[in-house]
């Protein structure tokens, strides 16, 4: 889903939205979102395309074996404390402060904030960092204890993990960094600087694999020097608006306190998330060789739509959504929920639509060269095809929680967590062992425990009475299903049988999936214009 198509998507949503903010400053404050919606997407969208290139030299280079397994599990590990302390946790307490402090108090005060939190986290991070390196074998263990069975794949892990490791500490300093040019609407840069880590990686794969003895450790200096890089290409934007971090170990003040005690209950909440995906590691390392890699690249599929939209989404709504909470001003809160939950329906649903129905051909079109096989993409197929039942709950999650965030409440969103990686891990067990679904059984349970939390958190936000729908719900999610219905015949008739998409070379397979995905696209906005979606009633009602 491009930048231009969030647009489009956009015109046609305010058909439905835009009747109901009766006043110009919340039509302003949409506006306003859109722009910035479209630029983190377009630069999103641009990270997104540079880690398919990514993925299909890797998968060509290296297949979906023990050396692709190894380097997966020894990425995943940094990875999965990224996101529950930085782009998790951390991010959930300091954006609703630092908004805070930017509204509330003047800018000495919330420099001296930023000061504070960095030094405290940059020295965090040295000792975690310093701790991980020594400790790769026993992590490894524990994450991947399937891996034991065979010792030069756990010695190989443990290797590639001690020189990724230290991404944790790169990209930890610059998720902050990304917190503080959001909440100064610099939404473009913290967007874009994933790049850096794609080009890495890319170039290492190109140039540098025949250096060394074994090629797949070209992969795990990438992601260090990915991981440098970004952390370097924030530095003068951080300049820009006079608040690049200064070291200021200062253990008493009343902002970081407040920020630590808010990350207590999120790093339980967000570590349920990824707790979740460290046991589906554990499941998938005893399964057959090759698992972890297809749901890897299956994951890397559901990935697209999910930071394009989700992400992008999710990090301009909360320091917005934080703003409207500390300001007092309920209706705009509302009114912003409603909004990224009606974009959210209008692009993430077709998405995960085209996800199911072109899984082969997406698959094969991406991943299918050199040592990734036809049957590598046959099991990446179903994972995939697992995976996108659950896309919508997966975003939704991401426009749902910042409405929790913002209002500093973490508790809530960690019981619904809890009982989501219970009920998920009960799915695991049911689909691996007594339907014998194996890795798509993993990605299924991952998938419906998403639409599971989802649906918990829209019901505690009516039941506690914080979020107001507006009107017209019941025709819009009416009208889309008669669109999503008419996309998904059109892409199933147009795709014709996966075993031709094996004889075709690369240039014929990237022209007719462009040709399908163009299709699909037309035949749903296309739709949705004949069921009343019109372009011309949002020009109208901004001019009026």
């Amino acid at each position: 889903m491009t930048a231009g198509m969030i647009k489009l998507a956009n015109i046609w949503l305010i058909h439905f939205s835009a009747a109901k903010f009766h006043i110009e400053s919340p039509l302003l404050l949409l506006m306003n979102l859109l722009k910035a919606l479209a630029k983190v997407g377009s630069m999103t969208f641009m990270s997104r395309i540079l880690g398919f290139v990514r993925d299909t030299l890797i998968a060509r280079v290296f297949g979906a074996g023990m050396v692709s397994d190894a380097f997966i599990v020894a990425f995943k590990i940094p990875n999965l404390l990224r996101r529950v302390s930085a782009e998790g946790a951390f991010s959930q307490a300091f954006v609703p402060i630092l908004a805070e402090y930017k509204s509330q108090r003047n800018f000495e005060d919330t420099h001296s904030l930023i000061n504070r939190v960095a030094t405290w986290l940059g020295l965090i991070l040295v000792g975690v960092t310093l701790l991980g390196m020594l400790a790769a074998p026993f992590i490894v263990a524990l994450i991947a204890p399937g891996f034991q069975a065979n010792p030069e794949k756990m010695q190989l892990t443990a290797e590639l993990l001690r020189i990724t490791f230290p991404y944790i500490f790169f990209i930890s300093l610059v998720s902050m960094a990304g917190g503080v040019l959001n909440t100064y609407n610099r939404f473009g840069i913290p967007a874009f600087t994933p790049v850096w880590l794609n080009l890495s990686m890319i170039v290492a794969v190109l140039f540098f694999a025949d250096h060394f003895a074994e090629p797949i450790k070209v992969l795990a200096w990438a992601v260090f020097v990915g991981g440098f890089l970004q952390l370097l290409f924030q530095i003068p934007f951080l300049k820009e608006i006079r608040l690049l971090p200064k070291f200021d170990f200062h253990r008493k003040d009343d902002g970081v306190w407040r920020i630590l005690k808010l990350m207590g209950p999120a790093v339980l909440g967000v570590s349920v998330a990824q707790i979740s995906l460290i046991i589906n590691t554990i499941f998938a390392s005893f399964l057959i060789t090759g698992s972890v890699s297809w749901l890897y690249y299956a994951d890397r599929l559901m990935e697209f739509p999910t930071g394009v939209l989700g992400v992008a989404l999710g990090t301009i709504l909360l320091p917005s959504l934080s703003k409207a909470y500390a300001s007092q001003d309920t209706r705009e809160y509302s009114q912003l929920l409603d909004w990224g939950l009606r974009l959210t329906f209008i692009l993430a649903a077709p998405a995960a639509v085209a996800l199911a129905v072109l899984a082969a051909p997406l698959v094969i079109t991406l991943f299918h060269y050199g040592k990734f096989t036809g049957h590598d993409a046959l099991m990446t197929e179903q994972a995939l095809i697992a995976y996108s039942l659950g896309l919508l709950g997966l975003i939704l999650v991401k426009i749902l929680a910042p409405g929790f965030y913002a209002r500093q409440n973490i508790k809530t969103p960690v019981k619904i967590g809890v009982f989501t990686l219970v009920a998920t891990q009960l799915m695991n067990v049911l689909f691996v062992f007594v339907l014998h679904l194996q890795h798509a059984g993993l990605a299924l349970a991952i998938g419906l425990g998403a639409c599971l939390n989802a649906s918990l958190l829209y019901y505690h936000l009516r039941k506690a009475n914080i979020f107001h729908p507006q009107p017209g719900w019941f025709m819009f999610l009416s009208k889309l299903a008669i669109a999503l219905i008419v996309m998904g015949l059109v892409l199933y008739f147009g795709m014709g049988n996966n075993e031709a998409w094996l004889d075709f070379r690369l240039i014929k397979r990237l022209i007719y999936i462009s040709g399908l995905v163009a299709l699909g696209g037309i035949s749903y906005f296309a739709t949705l214009m004949l069921l009343g979606f019109r372009p011309r009633d949002y020009i109208r009602r901004v001019i009026h």
